[in-house]
């Protein structure tokens, strides 16, 4: 493989477990059968330390973490302190409502004020917040005091509306200025803002509207993507035609493409542009809600997550600040996400702004007009601080190195991984390639329902393991726990779990609180758990293996499928890998990997064969997949991640189910047409 590195040694082996028999309860959609523990034994022996120069100027040290065991609430209140307040709060913490926590209490704060205003006060008016780069090559360049005026305008305007504190706001656009200034808008006059991914479905917009009961929509004509304009006003259209609590849909023009106007619709550029740049802000309650964010729920009805205010924004801007290493003024930072999504919330938005940020924001996708897009916006804006999904490494490392390489990289410093376990492959590739074998990288674990990073390492501080999350950061307590909720020992797999309460974390379920306590609290008391599994290795530290749901039971052995999925993206052939349990009548499950080629490879039944075999070398003849089937796509969501639900039903012949979530809603047909070619069976 391009980049791996000759001498390194990477061995998976399985997730074993004795089988009780048992049935038990994960959370209210989800059962398994586990062991008291899952054995595993994945090693990884490289560990990459920071340099003498990078340790020197680190914003983190290693005292952090005594601090924060030492006196937990202080810490926070160190970190809230990072912010601007009105009003101190009085008490840090109150959890008697357990698991319904109020931090800071007693505090107010404008979230709005301390991501703009407050740079403005500072003397920092004149420094770019937002390099815009559209796709079609427009760019903007909107600094700190425009900013400030421009939500000021939006904020105006939103009260002109009607919009008061309280009302919810969905937000439906492309990856333009108007998304965050919006945003700010309404964190500023404290109406809550639900984000709408703009690649979601007219029905999928709908239920989100309905759920919170929005007051307005903002959404434009369109955007650019994949060198052409795609409309989004007519989705809202059919989206409020019937919803009773939508009164004002505002409009940002931005492809100029036409558009079917009704008596709600207002221009953007008509109403804002005509507001006043000067407005006075208010100042909440800590706990005020600053935003709903839905994630789809296992019962068909979106969730709508709850952030509130002080909390929120002291964790994104205390772990931006640490994580990425940033400094105002000095650094570039761009993080690759969407709006739509929790980490375009939190690393775009709250925590970069919060922290006085230059960053990019870009509309379009990485290989419009062509495959070295990112690369290019890296070399022009001087991009030293980027964060991206493992997805987007793997797709890269598929088109090879040779594209990058035409781009001058030297300007980052920092690299980050988001939205999934990366596999050391992927990792060793992206360190070598894209970070010129200096550059560390921080590979991050957290979720919608945190709000924030939980789970990395420290730049500066920690020596790093490729494919390893590492540790939870300082203020942070998560544990790896078997069955029983005790904790499992080094070299020994289990169930992630967040045993303390944390600044960022959700508030619970819009409208839906027993939902709430039933899906993340009910498996242990007063421990949240979320889905997802884990490990610690030999020297304790932890690696995510994806959701429980992705874990097989093949002959009795519990195997995960982010290990298998490692030993086959090492293979020099295989760019990216999925990998499923299907139904066996021998077996119980087998296992079914669908593969990705990289551009040299050769597509041959050989081929095939040996990426088996090689899985088998790497884990063990447990391990070997049954059937290996070469495709040219995978099916994941808009946010990169795979979905391993679609894949079971191919491999196990059913028909597909809901596709609306997929980036490509014609990924599966192409799956299924190029199922004809080459693919391996088991003997």
């Amino acid at each position: 493989m391009p980049g791996y590195a000759p001498n390194a040694t990477f061995h998976c082996i399985a997730l074993f477990g004795r089988l009780r028999g048992r049935r038990v309860w994960i959370n209210a959609s989800v059962r398994l059968v586990t062991s008291d523990h899952l054995e595993n034994l994945l090693h990884e022996n490289r560990h990459f330390p920071p340099s003498p120069e990078f340790a020197e100027q680190a914003n983190a040290s290693v005292a952090m973490y005594a601090e924060a065991v030492g006196d937990r609430m202080a810490f926070w209140d160190e970190q809230a302190g990072r912010l601007s307040w009105e009003k101190r709060w009085g008490t840090t913490l109150d959890w008697s409502n357990a698991p319904f926590a109020k931090w800071f209490v007693g505090g107010r704060i404008n979230v709005a004020v301390n991501c703009v205003d407050r740079h403005v006060a500072d003397g920092f008016g004149d420094q770019v917040a937002i390099h815009f780069e559209g796709e079609p090559g427009d760019t903007r360049a909107i600094t700190y005091r425009e900013l400030q005026d421009e939500v000021s305008q939006a904020a105006n305007a939103l009260t002109a509306l009607g919009i008061e504190a309280g009302d919810r706001v969905a937000i439906y656009l492309p990856m333009i200025p108007e998304a965050v200034i919006s945003m700010l808008a309404c964190a500023r006059i404290g109406a809550p803002h639900s984000v709408v991914f703009g690649g979601f479905s007219a029905e999928a917009l709908r239920s989100r509207i309905d759920d919170a009961e929005a007051k307005l929509v903002i959404t434009s004509d369109g955007g650019y993507r994949r060198g052409a304009p795609f409309p989004l006003k007519p989705a809202v259209d059919e989206a409020v035609a019937d919803a009773p609590t939508v009164e004002n849909v505002l409009v940002v023009r931005r492809t100029g493409g036409e558009v079917v106007w009704t008596d709600k619709d207002v221009w953007w550029h008509e109403l804002v542009g005509s507001q006043s740049t000067t407005h006075d802000p208010e100042y909440f309650d800590s706990e005020h809600p600053l935003f709903i964010l839905y994630t789809s729920g296992t019962t068909g009805k979106p969730k709508g997550i709850l952030h509130t205010s002080g909390g929120y924004l002291t964790q994104t801007s205390y772990t931006h600040n640490v994580v990425f290493d940033h400094k105002p003024g000095k650094d570039v930072y761009w993080c690759t996400a969407d709006v739509g999504w929790i980490t375009g919330h939190s690393y775009i938005v709250y925590g970069p702004l919060a922290n006085r940020a230059t960053q990019v924001l870009y509309e379009g996708t990485p290989d419009t007009p062509h495959k070295g897009r990112w690369w290019e916006i890296i070399e022009k804006y001087r991009v030293s601080i980027l964060y991206t999904a493992p997805t987007a490494i793997r797709t890269f490392a598929k088109w090879g190195r040779e594209i990058p390489n035409e781009f001058d990289l030297t300007s980052l410093r920092l690299l980050g991984s988001v939205g999934e376990p990366i596999n050391p492959a992927a990792w060793i590739w992206y360190r070598n390639v894209i970070g010129g074998d200096r550059c560390p990288i921080v590979d991050t674990w957290w979720q919608t329902e945190t709000g924030a990073i939980m789970i990395s390492p420290l730049p500066g501080v920690t020596a790093t393991k490729p494919g390893s999350a590492m540790d939870p950061i300082p203020g942070i307590s998560a544990v790896v726990v078997d069955d029983e909720g005790k904790r499992v020992g080094r070299s020994e797999g289990g169930y992630l779990i967040l045993d303390e309460p944390w600044p960022a974390m959700l508030r619970g379920i819009w409208g839906d609180n027993e939902r709430y306590v039933e899906q993340y609290w009910s498996r242990w008391p007063d421990v949240y758990f979320a889905g997802d599994g884990a490990k610690y290795d030999r020297e304790g530290h932890i690696w995510l293996l994806g959701r429980v749901e992705d874990v097989m039971n093949v002959s009795g052995h519990r195997i995960s499928t982010a290990e298998v999925e490692s030993a086959l993206v090492s293979h020099d052939a295989i760019a990216e890998a999925a990998v499923v349990g299907a139904n066996d009548d021998t077996t119980g499950q087998a296992i079914v990997a669908f593969v990705i080629l990289r551009v040299h490879a050769d597509v041959s039944e050989g081929t095939v064969e040996d990426i088996r075999s090689h899985v088998a070398k790497e884990i063990g003849p447990i391990a070997k997949p049954k059937r290996v089937m070469v495709v040219n796509e995978l099916p994941k969501t808009r946010s990169g991640k795979i979905m391993r639900r679609l894949l079971r039903d191919v491999a196990e012949n059913r028909s597909l189910g809901d596709v609306s979530t997929l980036a490509d809603p014609n990924v599966m047909a192409l799956i299924s047409d190029g199922l004809n070619g080459p693919s391996a069976d088991d003997d």
